[in-house]
This record gives structure tokens, sequence and C-alpha cells, in this order.
């Protein structure tokens, strides 16, 4: 997997002192650990090659060409490339007039969180848990300079090279890493989001303290989780599942989650918006055609998980440095 078009971006960044640290950890991904690394590999493959003429990343659908772009069978090409890399969770995106209809509007969280945080105008910017990366187009049609995500499922990579094959070279990065990964203490980002991250670490206060040490001084963070309704100190602790996931830790309440910012030394921390997860949001798709929120509620009362804990809300907090 080339990453050479990150490095020579990143060196002119302040990124560049990790780098040597960076590329080390690459050098231990290995895709052909997946078994369906070379079925991948075949879709991205088949992508066309097509002149595009337009681009929009500061829309709700990141929109990379348009249909006048190519024709019918070459539009047809693109469909069937990009559906070997189903499912598609992130989005949505076109394609040259190809809708990829994914599972998560993710542009309703950008919409909610976007009027709160900092002008991302020049900025270096990480995303933690980034997925297939749709929030990264997003956050270089703010106006970043240069947009990094990390995430290591080896298919959001392959998704996000599919997109950025039409996109062309962009200041818009995606990494096969997890947070560990990462060299510790980067102090290098001027904004960090960790969007659907919290609940699945083990230990949330260190989850916050490795947010906190990536960001510069006076650099801002952007948090967003599953919480519960409650008053500070209250929380959720499943037994077994929640909402059919198997690694979710904890749902603080939001006043619980803003005493753990402050005390790991976060300041000007505060909740921004808190909305309950619907399905329109997070729905199956001919994208995404596996099991998705409307099974993972109960059927006689969708206020619930089917286990019967309270239903998703998401909370979105910023804090700086």
């Amino acid at each position: 997997m080339d990453f050479s078009f990150f490095f020579q971006q990143a060196a002119r960044s302040p990124l560049a002192p990790h780098l040597p640290a960076l590329e080390q950890a690459l050098a231990q991904v290995d895709p052909q650990r997946h078994g369906d690394y070379p079925r991948w590999c075949q879709a991205l493959e088949a992508l066309p090659r097509v002149a595009v003429s337009h681009f929009e990343f500061d829309q709700p659908v990141v929109r990379v060409g348009r249909q006048r772009d190519c024709n019918d069978s070459t539009r047809s090409a693109i469909e069937t490339a990009l559906l070997g890399l189903h499912p598609w969770r992130k989005g949505p995106f076109d394609i040259c007039g190809v809708y990829v209809d994914t599972e998560w509007r993710s542009d309703w969280k950008w919409d909610r969180l976007a009027r709160h945080i900092a002008p991302l105008t020049g900025r270096t910017v990480l995303d933690i848990g980034c997925g297939s990366g749709y929030h990264l187009w997003r956050m270089l049609g703010a106006g970043a300079e240069l947009t990094l995500g990390v995430d290591p499922s080896l298919l959001f990579q392959m998704q996000f090279r599919a997109i950025a094959h039409f996109a062309g070279a962009q200041p818009v990065h995606h990494l096969p890493l997890g947070i560990e990964q990462l060299p510790p203490a980067m102090g290098c980002f001027d904004t960090v989001f960790s969007m659907g991250v919290l609940y699945h670490r083990r230990s949330p206060f260190d989850h916050l303290i490795e947010l906190r040490e990536l960001l510069r001084p006076g650099g801002e963070l952007v948090l967003e989780t599953l919480v519960i309704e409650g008053e500070a100190g209250q929380g959720l602790v499943p037994h077994g599942r929640y909402a059919r996931m198997g690694n979710v830790w904890f749902l603080p309440s939001v006043p619980t989650l803003l005493q753990w910012l402050e005390k790991v030394r976060f300041r000007e921390v505060r909740c921004v918006d808190v909305t309950a997860t619907t399905t329109a949001e997070q729905r199956a798709t001919d994208w995404m055609r596996f099991q998705s929120l409307p099974d993972f509620l109960n059927p006689a009362d969708p206020t619930q998980t089917i286990e019967g804990y309270p239903g998703p809300r998401r909370a979105i907090f910023i804090a700086e440095t």
C-alpha cells in the first residue's frame, strides 16, 4: 500500500517530526491478513479513469465529478466497482452521477457540529476513527489545510482510496492505523475529531488524555459519543451488548462527560448538541444491506434498544487545550 503522497504533503506540515514513527507503524500493517483484500483490490483496479470536471466538498453529498463527465457504460462500471466495496457505512457520496447511499446520513452529524467549532480554515486536522473518510472531505470543504484520518479497518481504507481515485491529489489522507499506533503526545494538530469512538474504549479517561496530547496548545477537541440522560456521576455500563454492539463499555450522562473532560485538563468545555439517533439517520440501503438501527431497537418500544437499554442518544462536546 503506497502512502508516498501522504508523506510528501505531511513533510511540509506540523506532522513532519513524527513521520519516521508513522512510517514505522505503517510498515507493520499487513493487508494480506484480511481474506477479502484481494477482492477489494480487484474492485479498485476496476475503477475507470475519468477526467472529472467538478468537486463539491462543502455540501451534504460529497460530489466528485458530474454525470456528464462519463457515459452510461463508464458510470455502470463505476457503480459495479464501488459496490464491490460493500458495505458503505458513512456518507453520502456522488461519483460522476453514481449516488452512494450509505448506512449513515453522516451529513446530519456534520450539520449539528459545524456551526459550533472553530473555523477550520488553514488548520491541520485529525479525525480518529474516520471510517471511509466522509468527514475528511467535509473538513477540506470547510477550509482545512490538511486533513488526516486514521481507522484500522482495511475496508474503510479501500473505500477512501476509491473516492480519492476520482478526487485526485488533495490534502486529504487516510491511514489504516488505530489511535494507539500513532506516535505518543504528537501535540501538533489544530483540531482533533473523535466521533463514535469513546464508548468503544475500555478506558475513557485514557482516550481523553490521548486526544488532549494530540492537540497543540490552544487546539480544539470535537468529541461525539453515545450518552444517556442523567445527572453528574451517572452512566450506563451495559451487561453484554448495547444495540447489538458487543464492544460498548460505558455510556456517560452529559454532566458526567463534562466532568471527565475537565478532570483531564481540557478548558472551555461545553456540550453543544444532544440528538436521539433515528431510523432515518441510520438504516440499511442498497449500499449497506446488513442489519441496521431498525433491527437494533425494541419493536414494542423503539425508544429502547433490543436489550432494553435507553435508545441511542448522541452528544457533541467541544473543548480546548
